[in-house]
């Protein structure tokens, strides 16, 4: 493959720039009291409510013993409530508090000062060209196996 030096270079450098903006995302929330892993349970919440944990899980990549001991930490905090599914009194559905509700507002602040930080300078016709390079490798990675790999 005549582009593996350059494609080899865009994955590295793509890493390293997901590192670092998790990174910059992760002292934001830090400096005011929360961890990564409960701000990216809140902004997901903000998109949606009143889902199982079995969906937020999901949604977040998370095994089931680690969104139980997340939720755990989030209710004993005050973000968010377990409350019961009016169709299945077995299945909890979670929801934010009115302080929890706060914290996801926070949660996006930051992340949009971020975003302004790193793309206040990049045109919308850049971030469109990343946007699509990314969206046809992530489509590419879906029937990619690695069955087929030989040493």
């Amino acid at each position: 493959m005549k582009n593996d030096a350059i494609s080899s270079e865009l994955l590295e450098s793509l890493n390293k720039a997901s590192r670092k903006i998790r990174t910059a995302f992760n002292q934001g929330v830090t400096a005011h009291g929360l961890t990564y892993p409960r701000a990216r349970t809140l902004l997901r919440l903000a998109k949606k409510q009143n889902v199982t944990q079995t969906e937020l899980a999901c949604e977040l990549e998370l095994e089931q013993a680690t969104i139980v001991r997340l939720l755990d930490r989030m209710e004993e905090n005050g973000l968010i409530e377990r409350r019961a599914d009016p169709n299945d009194r077995r299945v909890k559905l979670i929801a934010f508090t009115e302080h929890g509700k706060e914290q996801a507002e926070l949660v996006k602040s930051i992340g949009l000062q971020l975003r302004m930080h790193l793309f206040s300078d990049i045109d919308t016709q850049e971030l469109q060209s990343a946007i699509d390079l990314l969206e046809k490798v992530s489509a590419r990675l879906g029937d990619w196996s690695g069955d087929s790999v030989t040493k």
